[in-house]
């Protein structure tokens, strides 16, 4: 395979996922903010559920960085 599109594809892959990864973190915050400020007295349970999504869209992101890597080095 031609090493130029292997770098592409582990670029966009990276690329792509790591964008909707930190904009979807950013707009959960926003929100959890939202509804920590209207109801203080959720807002632990908010912080609680805002941190287990925050890592699964981060496992998601590490997941991708996993198959970048792997393009560039095995192919």
């Amino acid at each position: 395979m031609d090493k130029g599109l292997i770098a592409l594809a582990a670029a966009l892959a990276i690329g792509v996922v790591g964008s909707i990864a930190a904009f979807t973190i950013g707009r959960m915050a926003g929100k959890a903010f939202d509804s920590m400020a209207k109801q203080p007295e959720v807002a632990p349970r908010i912080q609680t559920s805002l941190t287990i999504a925050v890592v699964f869209i981060e496992t998601c992101a590490i997941y991708a960085l996993v198959v970048s890597l792997l393009l560039i080095f095995v192919f």
